[in-house]
């Protein structure tokens, strides 16, 4: 891929970081009551950010992706651009959920790069996100462990980030690699690669 097509895409996907970390997912279901509400839109407990870089990832390439989440952190880190789901700036790093967002960076290049191996199809590209959320919670776990190691969280605030950030929204983050899958999946053949 050209460079100002890979450059265009990274602002693509740290745009589509930007506004997934502010929209919660959700799924729409059919209501069994006709009468009231056709259709019920249930939370998935998630946000859309991680989908963001993965979907990025499939269809502007790994360099792209990976520019995107390196992007994201740094503004995320500064004090001017409160961009994270828990808000932002230097001291971030001391989150717990700091990690999984570092993980966004190995996702997204591990992701495109899977994603390019072979032709666009449907079973390549899951696999390739499926890659990509494997190694968010790879790097978010790690981080925890390293932030246990340095006494900065408790055993019992280890415990309760591995349920909250790997546990909790497993079942939502694959609804989300699915739709992903099959976005990205549209666009490489509409986009014609």
């Amino acid at each position: 891929m050209a460079i100002p097509t890979e450059l265009l895409w990274a602002l693509i996907g740290l745009l589509l970081t930007i506004g997934g970390t502010f929209l919660e997912a959700s799924i729409a279901v059919p209501s069994r009551d006709w009468g009231h509400q056709a259709i019920q839109i249930h939370s998935l407990g998630i946000k859309y950010q991680f989908g963001a870089g993965l979907l990025v990832g499939c269809v502007g390439g790994k360099n792209a992706a990976t520019l995107s989440q390196i992007a994201y952190i740094m503004l995320g880190l500064t004090p001017w651009f409160p961009i994270f789901a828990g808000g932002g700036g230097l001291d971030y790093y001391k989150e717990p959920s700091f990690g999984y967002l570092l993980g966004f960076v190995p996702s997204a290049w591990i992701c495109g790069y899977l994603a390019f191996k072979t032709l666009p199809k449907l079973e390549s590209l899951v696999i390739s996100c499926f890659c990509g959320l494997l190694s968010i919670h790879a790097t978010g776990i790690l981080y925890l462990g390293l932030l246990r190691l340095l006494g900065w969280v408790t055993q019992a605030k280890l415990l309760e980030s591995l349920l909250k950030y790997s546990v909790a929204p497993l079942q939502g983050q694959v609804a989300v690699v699915c739709a992903v899958t099959i976005l990205a999946y549209a666009l490489r053949h509409l986009l014609f690669y």
